[in-house]
């Protein structure tokens, strides 16, 4: 059984804390996991079907009807960050890396060479913007992402400040990769740069400032200068 329980470290946010085994994790992620890939294949199948008006009709009817078994039984509002006793992350919501959002492509990191964090990802016809290329702010979305992933492998706690992202040329549908690490520090702030490529190189590149709260200052500077 799960035993949620909510703590705000800070800056409005809440994170719910569930006393779950890592069976229970497992379990879920087997059942969730395959079920958010089946609602991402229709999101992609729904934006390219040329299939006949009724057709269109009854599949819209079919879909109205999952739609209300699910919400017979639902949480409120959306679905929060969560974690584990031993705090393991369940951001299942996110929709960036959601297991259970079917919006995110989902990304998955791992750590890089340079001590940041690298992902690749498959981005199709639901990210699109000009034609037969990914849109720009999903492009900035995923450096948000992975720029404040990279910002934390320290384990100091940090939040966005300010973003900016310079597009060299367009990025095609398809296959991403997105590396980040820290570059900088000043103070309380964390300078973390990043760089997205396609199959032909380097596409777009960013730099992010992300802030330390201001009760972490004193772990962060021991931190830093360690």
């Amino acid at each position: 059984m799960s035993r949620p329980e909510t703590d705000s470290p800070g800056a409005g946010m809440e994170f719910t804390l569930e006393d779950i085994s890592d069976e229970e994790i497992m379990r879920r992620r087997a059942l969730y996991e395959p079920f958010t890939d089946s609602v991402r294949d229709l999101i992609d199948a729904v934006i390219r079907t040329e299939v006949d008006d009724a057709t269109v009709r009854q599949a819209q009817a079919e879909i109205a009807g999952v739609v209300q078994r699910l919400r017979t039984q639902q949480m409120d509002g959306a679905y929060g960050v969560r974690y584990t006793a031993d705090k393991k992350g369940m951001a299942w919501g996110n929709a960036v890396i959601g297991l259970r959002n079917a919006i995110a492509p989902p990304l998955v990191l791992r750590p890089g060479d340079d001590g940041g964090v690298v992902t690749d990802a498959t981005l199709g016809a639901a990210y699109e913007g000009p034609s037969g290329l990914v849109h720009g702010g999903v492009c900035a979305m995923l450096f948000d992402h992975v720029l404040g992933e990279a910002a934390s492998v320290d384990g100091i706690p940090c939040f966005t400040g300010t973003i900016s992202v310079r597009y060299l040329r367009p990025t095609p549908l398809g296959p991403i990769r997105i590396d980040a690490a820290i570059s900088g520090r000043d103070g309380r702030k964390k300078i973390v740069r990043g760089t997205l490529s396609g199959p032909d190189g380097v596409t777009a590149e960013a730099e992010g400032i992300f802030i330390v709260p201001r009760e972490f200052e004193g772990q962060a500077f021991s931190s830093w200068v360690s």
